[in-house]
């Protein structure tokens, strides 16, 4: 079932047209009770009970919203031009807002691609795009994006781990443009049916369960730490190479390989180190 467009009339003029025939219902009501024929009130009073009846077709639209219009449980179409308008009294009318809208879900405890308890949410930008599958293809369209949402959201949040263990594997915390864009699509994909275009969709919260939280802290503490030693040692080695190169080059000092050794290890001590280091002067000589 699509939406389509249903007859009515723009409500001003129809309005004015109703303003005339009450003027000659009142008209032919006065006449006849003047001349003293019967048929003149009757024929007003009917002409005027029919206007009351027709004036039920009346309706207001507001901007980005649609009427939708069913006639004795059929579907008859949808009216979006905003403003006063009428059709057809029999008409039974309900609203439907075009407007864009969110919600943000409720924190879903699941399990990351690498099994770990996670709690994430989501934010969803949606509105509706086809009022006859919103009100017809589904019981109730608000409840229906909320659940939707929220099922689309543990799937997701199971097909990529919480942090990348590999620099170029995605990950929740790390690809989040990625994440997502995939999101939204879980999203519309289960939302189409009922008429609704998704937006926007974007995880508004992001975290391991409390059982394991501390416990992953202190991995990435681990892995921060591993990481900037081996820049430190990375760092450390090259200057060691740079100091022997340009001892060497210059003819400071001619080092054999153990003295090198040792010098290394003197150099590696001092630049790895957490503490600052005492010196020790030497007053010997080289070979002593």
């Amino acid at each position: 079932m699509n939406e389509n467009t249903a007859w009515s009339l723009p409500g001003i003029p129809t309005l004015l047209a109703f303003i005339v025939g009450f003027v000659v219902a009142a008209a032919v009501f006065v006449s006849g009770a003047t001349t003293r024929d019967p048929a003149g009130p009757v024929g007003g009073i009917l002409l005027f009970g029919l206007l009351i009846f027709l004036m039920k077709g009346f309706f207001q639209v507001q901007p980005n919203q649609g009427k939708v219009m069913q006639l004795f449980g059929r579907y008859a179409g949808t009216v979006r031009n905003e403003g006063l308008r009428w059709t057809n009294p029999f008409y039974a009318k309900s609203s439907v807002s075009l407007r864009v809208r969110n919600f943000e879900s409720s924190k879903l405890k699941v399990n990351d691609n690498d099994g770990n308890p996670i709690e994430i949410a989501a934010v969803v930008v949606w509105q509706v795009v086809d009022t006859a599958e919103a009100v017809f293809q589904v019981d109730d369209y608000e409840n229906f994006v909320q659940i939707q949402s929220e099922a689309a959201l543990r799937q997701m949040a199971t097909s990529y781990p919480y942090d990348a263990h590999d620099s170029g594997a995605p990950s929740l915390r790390s690809h989040g443009k990625e994440v997502n864009q995939h999101l939204r699509d879980e999203i519309q994909e289960r939302l189409g049916k009922a008429g609704v275009q998704v937006v926007e969709a974007r995880i508004s919260h992001l975290a391991y369960a409390q059982e394991i939280a501390q416990a992953m802290l202190q991995r990435q503490q681990a892995g921060a730490i591993i990481a900037a030693r081996a820049r430190i040692v990375e760092g450390a080695v090259s200057m060691v190479e740079m100091a022997l190169e340009q001892l060497s080059t210059r003819g400071v000092v001619n080092l054999d390989e153990e003295r090198k050794a040792a010098m290394v290890s003197n150099l590696l001590v001092v630049l790895c180190g957490e503490r600052g280091t005492q010196p020790v002067v030497n007053t010997g000589t080289l070979h002593h």
